[in-house]
């Protein structure tokens, strides 16, 4: 089976790279001898379709764990083929030195405790093949380092693939001030992981702009759509800066709020001045910029926004709104 599976892999590989133009599921079933012998009438394959769409999801997913480029376009008529351009697949020469390696060891130690383990095991043994010298050894020079990120959300691995093979999403999505989720569609760009958290950013369909979506907050499971982008990618994409931009972090104007005692620590961290008031309550000065009044709603009766009027006035109507669900 496993003999079968390989060369069913490689045919399949070598049909995408062999070909000119997008092809279908349909053709490629119908192109793959492994797929006919598996699938052809009267074998008694049960809902031969959908063993042949699920067996063709996992070798697609295989053949790009296997580092292959696959693309995925949608013609006029909005049928879905795949092919793999040769030169997205071309590996160029490569040349490390001893401490380029083991930055490329230690990168790849990050991710031995989430999904991308394997993956960066497999990108290493590529770059074996590729000329990485033998006697380097990667996982050394930094071997007391046990650098990890942590990925708890469900949502990273499905939007992680969605970046990469440039896959719009849809995806039920509750912000900080909404007592329920709504759908959002939307054309991920890139994840990044800022202060603990996991955030993706890309154009929001329905808004028609860019919009950052913490992971946290994205409820059931994200559901890829076909289709291409609608929307240029930007050769940078910042996510941090527009998280701490949307975050408060980027400020030319203070704000006045009072503090209950012993809660809003992330508060107290950011304030320029604090002043016991007494009864419980202390008064802050806090750096104010662009969402922070998101910010504050998320602290909740543990905060009363002073001054400015304007900033006190968007806290209430954010809180109201959820009030009313």
């Amino acid at each position: 089976m496993a003999i079968a599976k390989a060369e069913r892999l490689m045919n399949l590989a070598l049909c995408l790279l062999g070909t000119r133009r997008p092809l279908s599921k349909r053709e490629l079933r119908d192109s793959i001898e492994a797929y006919v012998e598996a699938f052809r009438p009267g074998t008694g394959a049960a809902g031969s379709d959908d063993s042949f769409n699920r067996m063709f999801e996992r070798d697609k997913d295989d053949l790009r764990e296997l580092g292959l480029v696959i693309e995925t376009v949608e013609n006029l008529d909005g049928e879905v083929g795949y092919l793999a351009r040769r030169d997205s697949n071309r590996l160029p020469p490569i040349t490390l030195d001893a401490e380029e390696a083991a930055a490329l060891g230690l990168a790849a130690k990050v991710w031995q405790q989430a999904r991308l383990a394997g993956a960066a095991s497999g990108a290493l043994q590529k770059l074996r093949a590729a000329g990485l010298p033998e006697d380097v050894d990667p996982y050394e020079a930094h071997g007391a380092l046990e650098p990890h990120i942590p990925v708890h959300e469900a949502a990273f691995e499905p939007l992680m693939l969605a970046c990469r093979d440039r896959r719009p999403v849809v995806f039920d999505y509750r912000k900080a001030t909404a007592a329920h989720p709504e759908t959002r569609q939307v054309e991920p760009w890139a994840l990044e992981c800022w202060r603990g958290h996991w955030y993706l950013a890309g154009w929001d369909r329905d808004r028609g702009a860019e919009r950052v979506f913490r992971l946290s907050r994205i409820t059931g499971r994200v559901r890829s759509r076909a289709g291409r982008y609608t929307a240029e990618v930007p050769d940078v994409v910042t996510v941090r800066e527009t998280v701490a931009s949307w975050a408060g972090e980027v400020a030319d104007r203070s704000a006045l709020i009072r503090l209950r005692t012993g809660s809003g620590y992330p508060l107290r961290a950011k304030a320029v001045s604090v002043r016991e008031l007494g009864d419980g309550w202390d008064e802050l000065e806090i750096p104010y910029g662009h969402g922070l009044d998101a910010w504050l709603v998320e602290f909740g009766p543990d905060v009363v926004v002073l001054e400015p009027a304007e900033l006190r006035a968007d806290v209430v109507d954010r809180l109201r709104a959820v009030a009313k669900g």
